[in-house]
Parts: structure tokens; C-alpha cells; sequence
């Protein structure tokens, strides 16, 4: 076998493993969506992602660690499109409506797992503390980001300090979280919490 042959075949192996990866991903959430994460088990996952139990165990620790791999995947998608979908030239105002809205927007695509990520995993340990608290500092660390912007400067705002947008980021989570728990529309939620960021970022006297 040649140094390309190897080549190759190395790359055929980690397509298929990123493959199995994925669709296992994607089977632990169709398994949370149908039972809830407490009641998901591993036979449910590998039923939707089509694989065995041994290769889901080669990619996976358990259900927790493959839950919170699709976790931090959510997050961090989600992160990226809050700050795709603001125009840092805009008005603050306008930019803190689009920031909700895809902020919003990306909740309410899996509500079913939104609220899992919320109201389940403070209970499963060390690393989904750990999931919490990088994915806490993600957000706080793109709201300073977002308020450092052109719009916001014009208007003479600063970013928030951490505390205030640990606020913030934990406000919206919760309301969130709420409003599904209670089957409402996260739509709903769109103008109080546009109202509530305009309010915390806005200029005060």
C-alpha cells in the first residue's frame, strides 16, 4: 500500500466515523424528543441513528456524555447565529430586536431540547457544570461583544458589565424554559424581552 492508498483510507475512515458520530447526535435527539432525557435510554438512541450499541460506545462514554455532546453543539450553533443576525451598524435598538429574535428564533427550532438543556442538566454532575458555565460565558461574552458595536457607541452605550449581562443571559433562559413548560408560543415572549434588553442596555439617567 502506498502513502496515498494510506492517505485515502484514513480519510474514508474518519468521514464514516464523523457519519456515525453525527447520526448518533441526531438519535439522541430524536430519543429526547420522544421520551425526555430521564426516560431516553442508549436502545433508543442507536434506534434512531440506525447503529449498534458497540458503535455508539466507541463514540460515546454513556447517555450523558453523548447528551451533552449534542448540547454543546446546540450552543454553540446557536451563538453563532444570534451574532450572524445583527447588523453591528444598525441602531442599538435594532440590533437588540435582532439578537432576540434569532436568539429566539434558534429556541423555538427543538423546543423539546431547549427546555432539557435548561431544566435537566443541573443535575448530571461535573460536566454538565461544566457545559454550563463555558456556554454562560459564551453568551455573556457575546452580548459585551454585540454592545461594544458601532450602534451602540453612537448612541454613547457601553457593553454591560458582567454582572448585568449574567442577568440578562439568565433572565431570558428562565423566561424561555417558562413558556414552554406552560405550552405557550415563544413568539409571545419576543417584545418583553426586546423591552427588558432595551432596558437593561439602554442608557439610564
Amino acid at each position: 500500500m502506498t502513502r496515498t492508498d494510506s492517505a485515502t483510507g484514513a480519510a474514508v475512515q474518519a468521514a464514516a466515523e464523523s457519519g456515525f458520530r453525527r447520526r448518533l447526535l441526531d438519535g439522541m435527539a430524536a430519543a429526547v424528543r420522544e421520551r425526555g432525557y430521564r426516560d431516553a435510554t442508549v436502545a433508543d438512541v442507536v434506534r434512531h441513528a440506525r447503529t449498534s450499541r458497540r458503535t455508539f460506545y466507541e463514540h460515546f462514554a454513556g447517555k450523558q456524555d453523548c447528551f451533552i455532546a449534542l448540547l454543546t453543539e446546540r450552543n454553540a450553533t446557536v451563538i453563532e447565529q444570534i451574532a450572524a443576525a445583527v447588523d453591528t451598524e444598525a441602531p442599538w435598538q435594532v440590533q437588540i430586536r435582532q439578537a432576540v429574535e434569532a436568539w429566539i428564533g434558534a429556541s423555538q427550532i427543538d423546543p423539546t431540547i431547549t427546555l432539557a438543556w435548561i431544566r435537566e442538566t443541573p443535575a448530571l454532575g461535573e460536566s454538565a457544570q461544566r457545559l454550563h458555565r463555558e456556554t454562560a460565558n459564551a453568551f455573556i461574552a457575546l452580548i459585551q461583544s454585540l454592545t461594544g458595536s458601532a450602534g451602540f457607541a453612537a448612541a454613547g452605550l457601553r457593553p454591560p458589565s458582567r454582572r448585568l449581562a449574567t442577568i440578562l443571559y439568565g433572565g431570558f433562559r428562565e423566561l424561555i424554559a417558562t413558556t414552554v413548560e406552560d405550552g405557550g408560543d415563544i413568539d409571545d415572549i419576543v417584545e418583553v424581552a426586546v423591552a427588558a434588553a432595551v432596558a437593561l442596555l439602554g442608557p439610564h439617567d
